[in-house]
């Protein structure tokens, strides 16, 4: 997640010619009802590996880390690696279908060629729970992190990388496939470019053809495994720059993914502010909290998708609202609130006869947010800096959200709390072309 917006402005000047806007429809207002997503709705939460489990080996990121003093230290993040089983209760807790999951190459092979089966072990334990818990796992291969001697050799910047970062994946697939998970490979990949430029000097097209290879690669040998698998590589949404940002990348894997995974937070950013704070992830973090959130937006990232994939399913792959060490935001719009609009424009994108299927809160719990625990983005709160016990912490939105699982939806009179916004700050120029209301 989450700092793509800030990079915008790089992303344009360092990608490949964008692909057109596809210019939508008029937006209707349907006749709404509770069942609407359909009985067979995944709905779900999110986490990631090095975010949340503690205990990091050395990798690519526990070396940015060191490289910058100013970055709240890791630690053992919110301690998932000892405490998945009541972190996977909660989820069960919630009612949902799915939940997601990184499994960390930086801990399944510490050396090249070395596998570890005490980490593989692991994630057999973690992956079970959630499957013995009534859930589906949705594993991600690469959440931005790679082991510390593929650092040495240069990352993404070392012609092998590709070769390298299948060996480990095909060893994954071949161990998990049997769970019947869904597969995300590789997560935003151009927010990972855009790290991996700013922190290790890598060149982005030459690492955009090799992101790209390694997909192509591994959806192939998925399906060779696992033949009704359901893959993906989520985009991480860019509000008014889509195509520019993440259309070479989808010209380059959009014939290898079976639904389109889109992480949506935020309403469109000029040029000009994104300009003003690319940057480092600590610089990109710092007052994510006071962004204007348009929760109408979502419906603009769905139908940019269905338009430019008709046909192919859609998933929410991580959505969610970020509080500034979990106080109340300055525009006092609430995670409750937040959640519910959202699920809303889900419902009406749904009626408009857009194909989506899935829906993951981003995140069960607060986590690390590359650089800093400051952004809290968790459905249970966790105070990693002050509270040695790493309490789960309910806040607002998880009775809010169990009951949106329970009855597939919000109530059919249900009033957005934030109506539609100006129609220039959300999703131009989809979101003025072909504006949505709310009745």
């Amino acid at each position: 997640m989450r700092t793509l917006f800030r990079c915008v402005v790089v992303a344009v000047l360092v990608m490949a010619a964008a692909l057109l806007q596809v210019p939508g429809e008029a937006g209707t207002t349907p006749d709404r009802s509770s069942s609407v997503l359909g009985e067979d709705f995944l709905w779900g939460v999110a986490a990631s590996g090095f975010q949340s489990e503690g205990q990091s080996p050395d990798s690519n990121w526990t070396r940015y880390i060191q490289a910058n003093p100013g970055w709240d230290r890791l630690g053992d993040s919110v301690d998932f690696r000892a405490r998945y089983r009541s972190d996977i209760a909660l989820a069960q807790g919630l009612g949902v279908k799915v939940f997601r999951i990184g499994v960390e190459w930086a801990r399944l092979e510490p050396r090249p060629g070395v596998w570890d089966p005490a980490a593989f072990a692991f994630y057999d334990d973690v992956i079970g729970a959630i499957v013995a818990a009534g859930m589906r796992p949705m594993l991600t291969l690469d959440h931005w992190v790679y082991p510390g001697w593929e650092a040495d050799r240069g990352g993404w910047r070392n012609p092998e990388m590709v070769g390298d970062w299948l060996a480990n994946m095909r060893k994954v697939v071949d161990r998990y496939a049997g769970r019947n998970p869904i597969w995300v490979t590789i997560n935003e990949p151009v927010a990972y470019i855009m790290h991996e430029v700013n922190l290790n000097q890598t060149d982005a097209g030459q690492m955009l053809g090799e992101v790209a290879l390694a997909h192509n690669s591994i959806y192939d040998y998925i399906h060779q495994v696992q033949p009704n698998a359901l893959v993906t590589s989520n985009v991480g949404y860019v509000a008014g720059a889509e195509s520019q940002v993440n259309g070479p990348l989808m010209t380059l894997i959009g014939g290898k993914l079976d639904f389109i995974g889109i992480d949506y937070y935020f309403r469109y950013e000029s040029p000009e502010a994104a300009a003003n704070t690319a940057g480092d992830s600590a610089s990109a973090n710092a007052g994510m909290w006071d962004l204007p959130v348009y929760p109408e937006g979502i419906y603009y990232a769905l139908q940019h998708y269905s338009k430019l994939f008709p046909g192919k399913p859609l998933w929410i792959v991580e959505n969610g609202i970020p509080t500034e060490n979990g106080q109340p935001r300055a525009d006092g719009y609430t995670r409750s609130e937040h959640l519910r609009d959202t699920v809303y424009w889900l419902e009406r994108a749904k009626a408009d006869g857009m194909d989506v299927i899935g829906y993951n809160y981003w995140s069960l719990t607060d986590n690390y947010e590359w650089g800093s625990y400051t952004p809290r983005f968790g459905l249970f709160t966790v105070n990693v800096l002050t509270d040695p016990t790493l309490k789960r912490i309910p806040n607002d939105a998880v009775d809010t959200y169990r009951d949106i699982i329970a009855h597939n939806g919000v109530p059919a009179d249900y009033q957005p709390v934030r109506p539609p916004t100006d129609c220039r700050l959300v999703d131009p120029p989809a979101s003025c072309d072909t504006p949505v209301t709310a009745p």
